[in-house]
């Protein structure tokens, strides 16, 4: 996860999946649960700001509770200025 603050109005998300980590079908899914998460949670993020998650082939959550526990676990982990990779 790349979270980079903005002078914008509002947060904008960036999902990046490999095909590695399986069919449109799957890789679908996935940008699915992380926009959901992003959509559901938006006051855990630094506003405004550009946050990109880049998901690996090793990738194995299928549930929107697994997704939203690692997101908030990296967010936590991080409370600090300027450009952050987790």
């Amino acid at each position: 996860m790349i979270i980079l603050s903005t002078g914008g109005e509002r947060s904008r998300l960036g999902i990046s999946v490999q095909k590695k980590t399986g069919n449109a079908v799957r890789r679908n899914r996935v940008k699915r649960l992380f926009r959901e998460v992003f959509r559901l949670n938006r006051d855990l993020f630094p506003s405004p700001c550009d946050i990109v998650f880049t998901v690996r082939p090793g990738f194995a959550d299928n549930s929107m509770r697994t997704v939203q526990a690692s997101v908030s676990r990296l967010l936590d982990g991080g409370k600090q200025a300027g450009p952050h990779v987790a």
